[in-house]
């Protein structure tokens, strides 16, 4: 097994304990909200997802100072435009209460970023506060797509679909999808590879809004997605393991 189907196995055992009929009632008995996470993205300019994560299968504990209070804190400093919540708890160590906290303290739209393989988990992002979700194309059928983005859209929440080559976005694409993200990393191998949003932006439809994930660490690198128009970029490990996270963002803001 690689890395995602463990992560992926490893989801089916945690979500069995999830009372799936009172998160779905409590899911839309929420404020259906006004989609802040894709308005955030859609505004001018490059737009910085900031992500809170505390380890990862390939890096393992990524930083020991990890407060989740204090990080979001700095991402409101740095005006950053989303955050970013690592909510996975065997290989990342997240845990749903972070949303929460980085939204009333960043006062920012939050992605829950986990690996949906259920719609009970789609009930459950809504319920813990989340702005909006990861679809990971590498794990989900056409079917499960389409879905999944009707029922987070009928709830008030928006959906990156993730992907890594062509056959993954043809697929978001058909699946009706508004925000594509195409990840630097193998999700198989967990290597990096900027050029892959690069090589990937043409086959995205102008009318679709496009983020880079993973990977991006300078100035240059924001400069080469700024040219094939690159809507968002989400940014974890090079924030994580910066101890000045305000200069570092601005930094890359140039």
């Amino acid at each position: 097994m690689n890395i995602l189907d463990k992560i992926t196995a490893k989801t089916k055992e945690r979500i069995v304990f999830l009372d799936g009929e009172k998160l779905k009632n409590k899911a839309y008995s929420c404020d259906k909200g006004n989609f802040p996470f894709y308005d955030a993205i859609k505004k001018d300019g490059i737009s910085i997802i900031a992500e809170i994560k505390h380890a990862s299968p390939s890096k393992g504990i990524i930083t020991d100072d990890f407060d989740v209070r204090k990080i979001s804190q700095e991402y409101k400093l740095a005006q950053v435009d989303c955050i970013s919540v690592l909510t996975e708890p065997y290989f990342f160590m997240g845990d749903n209460s972070y949303v929460e906290i980085a939204k009333h303290e960043a006062k920012k739209p939050v992605l829950r970023k986990d690996f949906i393989i259920d719609e009970v988990q789609i009930y459950e992002s809504k319920v813990i506060g989340a702005d909006c979700i990861l679809l990971i194309s590498a794990i989900l059928d056409m079917e499960k797509l389409k879905k999944f983005s009707y029922i987070a859209e009928t709830i008030g929440l928006n959906c990156l679909v993730e992907c890594h080559n062509e056959k993954e976005i043809e697929l978001a694409i058909k699946s009706s999808a508004k925000i594509i993200g195409v990840n630097n990393r193998d999700l198989t191998t967990f290597d990096v590879d900027i050029n892959n949003s690069l090589r990937l932006r043409k086959y995205v439809p102008s009318d679709i809004l496009f983020v880079s994930e993973s990977g991006i660490k300078t100035k240059k690198d924001m400069d080469k997605l700024k040219e094939i128009k690159t809507d968002g970029v989400l940014i974890g490990e090079t924030f994580m393991r910066s101890n000045n996270k305000v200069n570092q963002i601005k930094l890359l803001k140039g």
